[in-house]
């Protein structure tokens, strides 16, 4: 089954109209969801509209309110709320480009992938491609779908163009609220390098599929064997890393840094230290069978 475009439409730069289609980037296969069962009957449970002191209600009755104050709301009804709903226009209009680094990554919400409409479109999908590459700049333009605005950035990814929605302002908190605590010293120079060169020695290319969510699978394995043991308890085994430093909560940084990057050396040279101190009780033996 093909798959259904998010908008159709045009991106208008200045005079220039490209004809694109817009398309969602990632999806939720990974999620896993329980249903709440009532066990007995093993059915599922459903939930009815209750108010509280009255009972369950007729849906007939629900309206949308907006919380003003502690307990008090603005009621309003469908056609107030759809009479300022936003027309979804066709017309994405590229108002501002800023340098990609700008954009700070807690703005970043969701990405959709952009595709030419047809091959008529295609060549001035390509020259804007190459012009955001090459200035290495992110389109800015708000998007009406749905009777919403969204704020959107469009840049070159590989041979298309992708669209990110992006969160406005307001939607982000403020990270002095959480940071306004820690420190601004200047770290020991011999732990920075220590902690630089772990960093080159780890370093490598992204590839998402190198990473598993490891729940995931273990929760499909919990219910391929309950389907196969019949109403049976069956339980997942899962390794958990062992504590750091033996149990200690107090770590030594230097020596943690450097364990980290001597590495496979520094675990071999303490196996040959501790090797001789296995053969002591066996000298003792000895001794006690001559006495």
């Amino acid at each position: 089954m093909a798959a259904r475009a998010y908008w159709k439409g045009q991106i208008r730069l200045a005079l220039v109209s490209i004809p694109v289609e817009i398309y969602a980037a990632t999806k939720s296969g990974a999620a896993i969801s329980f249903r709440q069962i009532h066990e007995p009957s093993g059915k599922p449970v459903k939930y009815e509209k209750v108010v509280p002191g009255i009972g369950p209600i007729d849906t007939d009755d629900i309206v949308k309110g907006y919380e003003t104050s502690k307990g008090n709301y603005v009621l309003l009804d469908e056609e107030e709320i759809e009479a300022v709903k936003l027309e979804s226009k066709r017309t994405l209009e590229l108002l501002q480009f800023v340098d990609a680094s700008d954009i700070d990554i807690l703005y970043y919400a969701k990405p959709y992938y952009v595709v030419p409409a047809d091959e008529l479109a295609e060549e001035a999908y390509i020259v804007l491609r190459e012009a955001l590459k090459r200035t290495k700049k992110v389109g800015l333009g708000q998007l009406s779908v749905r009777g919403q605005e969204q704020l959107v950035g469009l840049r070159p990814c590989g041979k298309g163009l992708v669209l990110e929605v992006l969160r406005y302002a307001d939607e982000v908190n403020k990270a002095a609220n959480y940071f306004r605590d820690v420190g601004s010293s200047k770290p020991d120079a011999d732990l920075l390098d220590l902690a630089e060169t772990l960093i080159e020695k780890k370093s490598g290319k992204f590839d998402a599929s190198d990473y598993h969510n490891h729940y995931v699978d273990a929760i499909k394995r919990v219910v391929a064997k309950k389907a196969k043991a019949k109403g049976k308890r069956v339980i997942e085994d899962v390794e958990e890393p062992g504590p750091v430093g033996g149990g200690s909560n107090v770590i030594d940084l230097m020596a943690a840094l450097k364990a980290s990057v001597d590495g496979k050396k520094k675990a071999a040279a303490s196996k040959a230290k501790t090797t001789p101190a296995k053969k002591a009780p066996a000298k003792k033996t000895a001794e006690r069978k001559r006495a």
